[in-house]
């Protein structure tokens, strides 16, 4: 009888321990809030390519009249088919000649702009882009609710502002400026051209901030809700105001190519002032992009801003994280690149920096001359990102030294 007793009250126990650990864990578990998953736009990058970039097969909500669509796709289209042909054909097979074996797949593009476009065109294999500049990537939404009218002006703004970038291979500090207001949200327009011209697609549409360790958070519906009357701040005090809530500033566009095959591409665009003092007062941009590891880098129609020792924390990083980068004149000038473990390796004409009166230093345009001065002439066809004092192309390799054997 004792016994049973004993076996009764150790069951008991048994299963009232049990019933604690349940309520334990339902407990923790009420305690955590649920953390919503992060809105995606995918739907609304699909119908800004096909309405923006004239490519895909989304479809057009009803209340757009197609002429106006039309209209614009067919001065878009001979814009991008004489890119491809004038300006692909010549670039492409010449830069696949300077990248070395092995390159890391993840690329960094500072003061990059709107230019996912030459991104893809001089790292056509990376799975991994971040562009960076003051310029915010901006709301995808209100492509859903225009009217005619709106439409139409809007494409107007869009085929005056990307019309450099596909026939000089670059863009202006006034044309990007004019991306931050207005019905389409200019930067992931020119992002989804860039898609268009190179043969691929979006997939997926997300927006993030960084946070102070260099993580990312991908905001849910609810905090884009939460965050509408909240509009973005200019990243510098001379550019133009964005006219949209602060959680579209950066933007993670998931991409893949036309048709669907092949693996995913991802390319981040990061909307930062990347001089010294903003990267104090925001260091999770620059632990970011140290989480990114070994990176493939470029930069080209830069202001020079890799001369100037306010900008020495970014160019500190590609010192210290870069393999290898193609740039213009703006890039990183010798003496830093030298003292760093890096050989520059240069093409076309450097004759001195065109610099609209804002050179940081004469001391590095003479330091350029000389580097160019001091090499046999290669050849450049093309241009990349600014000419020289006489109007000339140039071109400048830096990767690191190779490693000398005892």
């Amino acid at each position: 009888m004792k016994l049973c007793i004993s076996s009764a009250r150790i069951r008991f126990g048994i299963l009232l321990t049990f019933l604690c650990m349940i309520a334990t864990i339902s407990c923790a578990r009420a305690a955590r809030p649920e953390v919503a998953p992060p809105a995606d736009f995918g739907a609304e990058a699909k119908l800004l390519y096909r309405v923006v970039a004239c490519s895909g097969d989304a479809a057009l909500p009803a209340r757009l009249d197609p002429q106006i669509i039309n209209a614009h796709c067919q001065t878009l289209k001979a814009r991008m088919a004489r890119y491809r042909r004038v300006y692909l054909s010549r670039a492409q097979p010449f830069l696949a000649t300077l990248r070395p074996d092995n390159l890391p797949d993840t690329v960094v593009y500072p003061f990059g702009g709107g230019d996912l476009l030459a991104a893809l065109t001089t790292y056509p294999n990376a799975r991994r882009i971040t562009t960076l500049s003051l310029e915010l990537s901006g709301d995808p939404r209100r492509i859903m609710s225009l009217d005619d009218k709106r439409l139409s002006d809007s494409l107007d703004v869009v085929d005056r502002s990307i019309g450099g970038l596909l026939t000089a291979n670059d863009s202006t500090s006034e044309t990007l400026k004019s991306t931050q207001q207005g019905d389409l949200p200019g930067q992931l327009s020119y992002f989804l051209v860039a898609l268009a011209v190179h043969g691929y697609e979006p997939v997926s549409l997300r927006y993030f901030r960084v946070e102070s360790n260099g993580s990312l958070h991908y905001y849910s519906e609810g905090e884009i809700r939460g965050m509408e009357n909240r509009l973005a701040s200019a990243q510098h005090r001379e550019w133009t105001s964005p006219d949209f809530s602060e959680a579209f500033a950066n933007s993670e566009l998931a991409f893949r190519p036309m048709g669907g095959q092949g693996p995913l591409r991802i390319h981040r665009h990061i909307g930062a002032n990347l001089a010294n003092s903003s990267l104090k007062k925001h260091p999770g941009v620059l632990r970011y992009l140290e989480s990114q590891g070994r990176v493939a880098a470029m930069t080209k129609a830069a202001s020079y801003c890799l001369w100037n020792s306010r900008f020495s924390f970014i160019r500190n990083y590609l010192l210290a994280n870069m393999v290898f980068m193609i740039s213009d004149g703006t890039g990183i000038p010798p003496e830093f690149a030298h003292q760093a473990g890096f050989v520059q390796e240069t093409y076309g004409r450097f004759n001195g920096a065109k610099c609209f009166d804002d050179c940081p230093s004469d001391r590095y345009s003479d330091q350029f001359q000389d580097l160019w001065a001091s090499q046999p002439e290669r050849k450049l066809g093309f241009r990349y990102g600014y000419l020289d004092t006489k109007g000339s192309y140039h071109l400048l390799v830096t990767r690191r030294a190779p490693v000398a054997t005892p």
